[in-house]
């Protein structure tokens, strides 16, 4: 069950952009060829607000989960300041299932610098990026992506690839680990003008062993996949 979290913020924000979410987890678990199967349909409102030399974003999302015990509304929220040296810090997390844009692998805004090395981009750069799933770092490259335009505005594509290995428990599921291998892989788009993210395609695939309580180990594979786009 998840918890739902409330927070005053004595601070006015700014709408950024409204974005459509969209989610799909395959989990299939031991050698039966049974697929469990969850699936995130919502949106979700990106808003800012200056706090001295520190901005802080705020993205808040209403989906529908629906899954083989039926639908039901989910709620996900997440806060996040970017400091002056371009770094970002977490500041609060109710979003378990990466629903929210700014729990995700990619940065919600770019300095000009790292736009321009992005537009720059002809072949593989390498990439790093916090795991989201057990701790650790993943590894890979950055290709240049699909550019043009969405919603009217100018956007650079990068493609995304990176692996690593995961130990540790499941998001949401405590009790629950894995030990194996995690794989990201993707599309992220940048608005040129604004650099901010705009729209992201990432699939993060796990393959290894579960360990929960006194049970046995069985072998496990998860695909999460969230495709978040503004409208």
């Amino acid at each position: 069950m998840m918890i739902q979290q409330t927070m005053l913020i004595p601070f006015v924000l700014a709408t950024l952009g409204i974005y459509h979410v969209a989610g799909d987890d395959l989990y299939r678990i031991g050698q039966t060829p049974t697929v469990a199967r969850i699936i995130y349909s919502g949106t979700q409102t990106l808003s800012e607000s200056p706090m001295g030399r520190d901005v802080r974003f705020v993205a808040r999302a209403t989906c529908m989960r629906t899954d083989a015990a039926g639908t039901s509304v989910e709620r996900a929220w997440f806060v996040q300041e970017m400091l002056p040296d371009g770094s970002f810090e977490d500041r609060a997390n109710d979003d378990p299932d990466f629903l929210t844009i700014l729990n995700q692998p990619f940065a919600i805004q770019l300095d000009g610098a790292t736009i321009r090395d992005l537009r720059e981009l002809r072949g593989p750069v390498p990439f790093a990026a916090a795991s989201p799933v057990g701790g650790g770092d993943l590894h890979g490259t950055l290709r240049p992506g699909i550019s043009g335009r969405m919603r009217g505005k100018r956007v650079v594509g990068v493609r995304f690839v990176a692996d690593g290995i995961v130990n540790g428990p499941l998001p949401g599921h405590t009790a629950t680990s894995i030990d194996g291998h995690i794989r990201l892989d993707g599309s992220a788009y940048y608005e040129v003008d604004g650099a901010l993210l705009l729209a992201l395609d990432a699939r993060l695939t796990i393959s290894g062993t579960l360990i929960a309580g006194h049970l046995a180990p069985v072998p496990v594979n998860i695909v999460y996949h969230r495709y978040i786009r503004v409208l």
